[in-house]
């Protein structure tokens, strides 16, 4: 099963740790890239685009506002939840003062858009 991966947390944080622990938390970032999964920073700045009726309205600033910056996603592959849980328990985030949000993956491009083949499918907006 595919979980997108939200990562959330204060740069301030991060800094506030000695190099080495900074190196030790990238570890675990290192071990999911080498297993093939997508690992990624992000920039603080967001766009947020909504084109409900007419043109598309673009403003600055992040659709949802959180306790937490979001600092980074990925994509990883893990038989269930607590791999999951396990594989992302010792990334920056999760350990820095952060947090991570896992959410298993709707594969759209399957005939059924089921969820990783659970075979449930995803609530869309303004679908049935």
């Amino acid at each position: 099963m595919k979980y997108l991966v939200l990562a959330y947390g204060h740069e301030r944080d991060w800094k506030a740790l000695t190099k080495r622990e900074r190196d030790e938390l990238l570890l675990q970032d290192e071990v999911l890239r080498d297993r093939g999964d997508l690992v990624a920073a992000l920039a603080e700045t967001a766009t947020t685009v909504r084109a409900w009726e007419g043109p598309p309205l673009a403003c600055a600033g992040p659709f949802s506002v959180s306790l937490l910056p979001l600092a980074g996603f990925g994509i990883i592959e893990a038989a269930d939840l607590d791999e999951a849980i396990r594989l992302v328990a010792k990334t920056p985030c999760a350990r820095a003062r952060g947090a991570v949000e896992l959410r298993p993956i709707a594969v759209m491009n399957l005939p059924d858009w089921s969820v990783s083949g659970s075979g449930e499918r995803p609530s869309t907006p303004g679908t049935p």
